[in-house]
């Protein structure tokens, strides 16, 4: 069954995102993953069957491999949890929600790059650095860094969100939240690139998001999915070019083939390049975790 939207009758019209729709759940939020897909910041009229399992089973996971370095705001992801109005919605929220805690979102995205790619590609070849971070000369496309490099960027409510310096970071919550979320990530994305690694996949990037809950700060959203990460297949990697992924650039691919200028409406996509990506999503699952999509 593809879910393109909720809408849970008693509960509230839901704060939709590009990919999320949210409920309050009394004290706490519901975050349902339905399997909308998004590119260049725009919300595709095509969804991606199984899209939003794949996305909660993977943030589950590592939810779970990371609670000894921060806390997170995952309470559950089974029905049985949630309030009552929610129940006769079972067939339709099951696999793809979460129940959280409610925290205050920090105004900035932490990104960790291992490799070089994408936006940071395009900087590079501009500037010899990545959001103020000098690189060594003579880098090709798809390097792997020495070391994982942190850039945060800001969070647009529409549009694009835009790279920041440390400095910037550091002016909107303060130098010592910037470090912890800094030396938090950078933790994060070793110890799931090493995982990842032995699972045959190269984790090139990921986007983290913290919030503060009584004075705490936690990690919220989601965490290392295709959605939110560049995911290489480990036995396909050659510097010097772009990679195959398993993450939506294979979307992203298919759309800078078309004449369209990224702003809405989206075209709409192909059902061929809809079943490849929604093979690219269950194989990343079955790859990192071991599990199939849950019936």
């Amino acid at each position: 069954m593809l879910i393109f939207e909720t809408n849970i009758e008693g509960a509230g019209f839901p704060k939709r995102g590009k990919v999320r729709d949210i409920y309050n759940a009394e004290d706490n939020l519901l975050i349902v993953a339905t399997d909308r897909i998004s590119a260049f910041d725009v919300i595709l009229p095509s969804g991606i069957p199984d899209k939003g399992k794949v996305l909660t089973q993977i943030s589950a996971f590592w939810f779970k491999e990371m609670e000894d370095i921060i806390p997170n705001h995952l309470i559950s992801t089974s029905v049985s949890d949630l309030p009552h109005v929610f129940h006769s919605h079972r067939d339709e929220l099951e696999g793809r929600i979460m129940l959280v805690k409610k925290a205050y979102p920090l105004p900035i995205e932490c990104i960790v790059r291992g490799y070089i790619t994408g936006s940071g590609w395009k900087d590079y070849k501009k500037t010899g650095s990545i959001c103020g971070i000098p690189l060594p000369e003579n880098l090709r496309e798809s390097d792997r860094l020495d070391e994982p490099i942190f850039t945060p960027s800001t969070k647009a409510e529409e549009g694009h969100d835009e790279n920041i310096v440390f400095n910037e970071a550091v002016r909107l919550v303060g130098m010592d939240t910037a470090q912890k979320v800094r030396d938090i990530s950078i933790s994060i994305y070793l110890r799931a690139r090493q995982y990842a690694e032995t699972r045959g996949i190269l984790i090139a990037d990921t986007k983290l998001e913290f919030g503060m809950l009584d004075g705490q700060l936690i990690l919220i959203d989601e965490i290392l999915t295709p959605d939110s990460s560049r995911f290489w297949p480990k036995d396909d990697y050659e510097p010097g070019r772009p990679q195959k992924s398993y993450d939506k650039q294979f979307v992203r691919d298919y759309l800078e083939t078309l004449d369209w200028d990224k702003t809405p409406p989206a075209p709409e996509l192909p059902e061929e390049i809809i079943e490849k990506t929604s093979h690219k999503y269950r194989s990343v699952l079955k790859q990192l975790v071991g599990a199939d999509i849950d019936s």
